[in-house]
Parts: structure tokens; C-alpha cells; sequence
């Protein structure tokens, strides 16, 4: 007798995941598993005098799920590569960090997202940011070429995360810094959850158990210095919620150096 065992369709998980994200940039006021938009962002602790200073219209996009940029400590001059931009938002907030000799790249798979992100730097004058097409397993930046890389509750949207911190490992030089937001889970989610690819791209099913995130960070070559709860991060649908109370889902802020 044997057992079936199911497995994710990433091809699947993918397509949702463009299309979803697709509709935070192009249609922002839309009802999502998340919250979207400037209200959530100050409500996550990103300042209103940095919000101020850059395009209105990326902040309509944002879908992140915690404030990170305060462990980042981006510096002038730096070089920061944010794995998962969408529309920005993080990007620019980086970018006035980083100063007029510092340089931003974002990477995301969706064009929606993309391009809406480059008009706005275009329009609001970001020179020293840019947008590339690209999956954050295999982000399109030279080996050692950044100081910080930093990501919003993206990396638990993909389905080989040793692989996403591999990546920004490489990309960083020696005692670079890896600074982000993410969702993650108190207890291992269960098959019905973590092979349903609806559930990975509203952030849920692709929550990792928190110890085994850890150790997926650390085994790519960092030390974690620094993890704090975001409590103000919540979902909003019925499912969602069921499932962030059951299994402990749950929303992190990170900082972790390479050796």
C-alpha cells in the first residue's frame, strides 16, 4: 500500500502570484487577503515624513508586512538591492538613504509592478534607482556588488527560500547586511495549506515554520543579530485569519550580517 503525497504546483503558484500582484499595482483599492496602501504603512511604523517624500502612487501599492528599514540602516553611498520592489516603495525609501551616491536595485517578476515602478522613477526624478526583471532565487545583480539587501513579505512567496538567501548572500559583499519583513509561522503548516498555491500567494501557505527560517538564513552564511514580532500586521479575510491563529502565522522584521 502506498501513500500519495501532494506537492505544490509552482508553475501554478507563479501565474497566481503575478496576477495578484498585478491587480495591487494596476488596481490598489481592491479588496485582498492583505492590507495595501499608506494607512497600512504608517500603521507598521514607516515614518509619515519619509512616506512624504516619495511617489503617492507606489505607496498605494505597498502590500508589506512589517518595518525594516530602521535594522537596514542603509548609508550614504550604499548599495541596496531589494529582492521583491513591486511598486517601490522600499526602493525609494532606500534610495533617499542611500543619498545621491548610492544606488538602488529592485527586482520583481511582475510587469505590472515593474513598470509602474519605473514611470514613477522617472517621473519623480530617482536616478539612482532602478528596476530589473528578475526572480529573487536568482536576482540579476553581480556577485558582491551590494552593501544591503532588503525584502517585504516576499520571500515567503517562494518555493525555494534556501535558495532567495543563497542569492543575497552572493550578492553581498563581506559583512554585508540582509534586513527584511516577512511572514512566518509558529507551527509547521500542514499539507492542505502548504501545497494549495491560492493560499501561498495570498502569504500564508508559504509561511515557514520560524526555526527552520532561521536556519535557512543561517545556513546560507548569515548571523542573525536582530528579530522582532510585528504585531500590527494583520489579515483581513476570514480564511487568512483562521489560519494565523491556528498555526501561529505571523509577521517578523529581520536583520542578519554575512560573514
Amino acid at each position: 500500500m502506498t501513500t500519495s503525497t501532494r506537492q505544490l504546483d509552482t508553475t501554478e503558484l507563479e501565474e497566481r502570484v503575478k496576477h495578484m500582484y498585478e491587480e495591487v499595482a494596476l488596481e490598489p483599492e481592491r479588496d485582498f487577503h492583505f492590507e495595501t496602501g499608506r494607512s497600512l504603512a504608517e500603521r507598521l511604523g514607516y515614518p509619515a515624513s519619509d512616506l512624504d517624500r516619495i511617489p503617492a502612487s507606489a505607496i498605494e501599492s505597498f502590500a508589506g508586512v512589517g518595518y525594516f528599514l530602521d535594522l537596514a540602516e542603509v548609508a550614504p553611498g550604499e548599495t541596496v538591492l531589494d529582492l521583491g520592489s513591486g511598486s517601490g516603495t522600499d526602493s525609494f525609501l532606500a534610495a533617499l538613504a542611500a543619498g545621491s551616491e548610492g544606488h538602488v536595485v529592485g527586482v520583481d517578476m511582475t510587469d505590472a509592478q515593474l513598470a509602474k515602478a519605473i514611470g514613477l522613477a522617472a517621473e519623480a526624478g530617482f536616478a539612482r534607482v532602478e528596476f530589473r526583471k528578475g526572480y529573487i532565487e536568482r536576482p540579476p545583480i553581480e556577485d558582491g556588488s551590494v552593501d544591503c539587501v532588503i525584502s517585504n513579505g516576499v520571500i515567503n512567496l517562494s518555493p525555494d527560500k534556501p535558495a532567495v538567501f543563497a542569492a543575497a548572500a552572493r550578492a553581498l559583499r563581506p559583512g554585508g547586511r540582509l534586513a527584511l519583513a516577512d511572514i512566518v509561522s509558529t507551527e509547521q503548516l500542514p499539507e492542505g495549506v502548504t501545497c494549495e498555491a491560492s493560499l501561498w500567494a495570498a502569504c500564508i501557505g508559504g509561511a515557514m515554520q520560524r526555526d527552520r527560517y532561521r536556519e535557512a538564513i543561517e545556513g546560507a552564511g548569515f548571523e542573525i543579530e536582530a528579530v522582532r514580532e510585528n504585531d500590527e500586521y494583520r489579515f483581513v479575510s476570514d480564511r487568512a485569519d483562521n489560519a494565523t491563529r491556528k498555526y501561529g502565522v505571523k509577521s517578523i522584521s529581520l536583520r542578519a550580517r554575512r560573514a
